[in-house]
């Protein structure tokens, strides 16, 4: 069964997100930020990170930036999801040493489009 760490920090999203994933097949744990988000996916190696970019304690474009830079960790596809839009999109496509993640949905969350690219990444 593949692994999908949630990371949000609004606990509606991450109740539907794991209730979603877990219905079609899918193991969820849950970061409510990036700090848990790094210390899980180092301690617990998930299949995929879903990640949202605003959070306290650390954002989730710093999150996204560790995720891709560590050896361990960089293999990870990651979807960010997040509620900033089309303009956080242009600000990661342009910046050329962001690093890019596998996947970009905003919010509200297309449910169809989310699994569909979850199915392609863990084939």
């Amino acid at each position: 069964m593949k692994t999908i760490l949630i990371v949000d920090d609004e606990v509606d999203i991450l109740t539907f997100l794991s209730a979603l994933f877990e219905d079609h097949g899918y193991q969820t744990i849950q970061a409510a930020n990036g700090v848990e988000a790094i210390a899980l996916a180092k301690s617990q190696k998930p299949d995929l990170i879903t990640l949202d970019m605003t959070m306290p304690e650390q954002s989730g474009v710093k999150t996204l930036r560790e995720l891709k830079g560590d050896p361990q960790m960089q293999k990870i596809p990651v979807i960010v999801v997040t509620g900033i839009g089309e303009s956080m999109q242009t600000f990661m496509n342009k910046v050329s040493r962001f690093p890019q993640p596998e996947g970009f949905l905003t919010k509200p969350i297309d449910q169809a489009a989310l699994l569909a690219l979850v199915a392609k990444l863990l084939v």
